[in-house]
């Protein structure tokens, strides 16, 4: 397999063996498609975290109309007594 890289990512690459922690450009390129392997793993968790609670609002029954100007107060309050519980 031949992959084209920018002069960027190619100077990236060579910085990287050059510094002494990677042997090889081929080394530098595993790392990196490892790394965005573990993140695409890590997305998919995420996401599917995701859709488990949106799931289980749903299950949770039909919603109530909110009160925006209560909303806000709420979340108002919730600042004012974490900015107390730092200080």
């Amino acid at each position: 397999m031949n992959v084209s890289l920018t002069s960027e990512l190619e100077q990236y690459v060579s910085d990287k063996v050059a510094s002494g922690l990677y042997h090889s450009a081929s080394e530098v390129i595993r790392e990196g498609l490892r790394l965005l392997k573990d993140q695409d793993a890590l997305r998919e968790i995420r996401l599917n975290e995701l859709r488990q609670q949106i799931q289980a609002g749903i299950d949770s029954g039909e919603s109530q109309p909110l009160n925006i100007e209560d909303v806000i107060d709420r979340g108002r309050q919730r600042h004012a007594q974490r900015s107390k519980a730092s200080h």
